[in-house]
C-alpha cells in the first residue's frame, strides 16, 4: 500500500514538473520569439515601423524636385530612382552629395507614358525582347513578361546596377517599377539573386498566408516556387507593403491615408507614393499629376505630422534595416 502511495506521489510530481516546464517553455517562446520582421530587427514589440518611400525619382525634373524637398526636410525616409530615365543623373548626383539620404534603385523594365518615354540602359541589340516597336521599353508588365527572356531581363538589370556603381554611387536598396519583377517567377528569381550577389537589399514581402491571398487577388503569379524563393531569400523582408490611397480632393486623400494608417497591423511596413511638383510639363506626362502633387503636400502637412505622432508610429529606412540585420 505504502509502495503504491509513493509511486502515485512520484508520478504526480513528475507530471507537475513536466507541466510546469512545458508551460514555462511556451511562455518564453511567446515572449522571446519575434513574430514580425520589425521585432526580428530589434524594434519594440507591437509597433508599426514605417518607411514612407518615394518612387520614380529620376523620371523627370518635377519628380526629383518633389522627392528632394521631402527628403531634405525629413518628411519621408526613403526614395528610389529610375536608371533609364532622363533625370536619373541629377538624382544620383544629389544622392552622392547627401550621403545620409536613403536612395535606392527603382529597377525599370517598362516605359508607360504616352509622350514621356525611355529606352534600355543595355545595348538594345542585346535585349530586343525588352523593346517595343517604337524603340522604347514596353508600356506594361504583361508585354514584358510575354516578350522578354529571363536572360534579357538579367542583362538589363545588371546594366542599371553597374551604371549606377560606375557613377560612384552604391544604392541603399532595390525595388521594382510597376511590380514588373513579380510578374514572372523567373524575373523574381533574378531580382533576388542580384540582391544577394550585390548585397543590396531588395524590396521583398514576407509571404504570410494573408499576404499570399492578397497578392493572388491582385493577379500576381503566386506559386509554390515563388513562396520557396521568398522563404529562402537571405536578406531582410517587409511584413507588409502598400501605396498611398487616392482621393478626389486633397482632404479626401488625406482622410483615406489616415484610415489606411489606422488599419495597419504591427510590423515593418513600406508605403510607396510618387511625388512630383506641379508644372505644365508634368501635366503633359501623366493624368495623375494632381495626385502626385497632392502627395508632396501630404507629407509636408503639419496635420499629417501630428497624426503620425498621435498614432505612435516609428520610422526607419533601408540603411538602418541593413545595419540592424547585420547585428542579428
Amino acid at each position: 500500500m505504502l509502495r503504491n502511495y509513493y509511486s502515485m506521489l512520484l508520478t504526480g510530481l513528475i507530471i507537475l514538473f513536466l507541466a510546469s516546464n512545458c508551460g514555462q517553455r511556451g511562455n518564453n517562446d511567446s515572449v522571446t520569439e519575434p513574430q514580425t520582421w520589425a521585432e526580428k530587427l530589434g524594434f519594440p514589440s507591437g509597433k508599426r515601423v514605417l518607411i514612407f518611400h518615394a518612387d520614380d525619382m529620376g523620371m523627370c525634373d518635377e519628380a526629383n524636385e518633389g522627392t528632394i524637398f521631402l527628403m531634405e526636410n525629413n518628411f519621408i525616409q526613403s526614395a528610389s530612382a529610375m536608371a533609364p530615365c532622363p533625370a536619373y543623373n541629377d538624382a544620383i548626383e544629389w544622392a552622392k552629395a547627401n550621403p545620409d539620404a536613403d536612395v535606392g534603385l527603382h529597377l525599370t523594365l517598362t516605359s508607360e507614358w504616352r509622350t514621356h518615354r525611355w529606352r534600355t540602359v543595355a545595348d538594345p541589340d542585346e535585349v530586343p525582347g525588352l523593346i517595343d516597336p517604337d524603340g522604347y521599353m514596353w508600356r506594361n508588365v504583361p508585354a514584358v513578361v510575354i516578350n522578354a527572356t529571363p536572360e534579357e531581363v538579367e542583362k538589363e538589370l545588371r546594366a542599371q546596377i553597374e551604371m549606377t556603381l560606375a557613377m560612384g554611387y552604391r544604392p541603399d536598396h532595390m525595388d521594382t517599377h510597376m511590380g514588373t519583377l513579380f510578374g514572372s517567377n523567373d524575373f523574381t528569381e533574378i531580382y533576388l539573386n542580384l540582391a544577394e550577389e550585390y548585397e543590396i537589399p531588395a524590396m521583398v514581402i514576407d509571404f504570410s498566408p494573408e499576404v499570399v491571398e492578397e497578392f493572388k487577388q491582385s493577379g500576381y503569379p503566386i506559386t509554390d516556387r515563388l513562396i520557396n524563393m521568398i522563404d529562402n531569400y537571405s536578406m531582410p523582408k517587409l511584413d507588409y507593403f502598400s501605396s498611398v490611397p487616392k482621393g478626389s480632393t486633397y482632404e479626401e486623400l488625406r482622410d483615406n491615408f489616415f484610415g489606411q494608417i489606422r488599419s495597419l497591423e504591427p510590423g515593418l511596413i513600406e508605403i510607396i507614393f510618387h511625388p512630383q511638383v506641379e508644372s505644365e510639363v508634368v501635366k503633359t506626362i501623366t493624368g495623375s499629376w494632381q495626385q502626385r502633387a497632392w502627395e508632396v503636400e501630404l507629407f509636408a502637412d503639419p496635420v499629417v505630422k501630428q497624426f503620425f505622432e498621435d498614432e505612435g508610429l516609428l520610422f526607419t529606412n533601408w540603411r538602418e534595416i541593413m545595419e540592424r540585420f547585420r547585428q542579428i
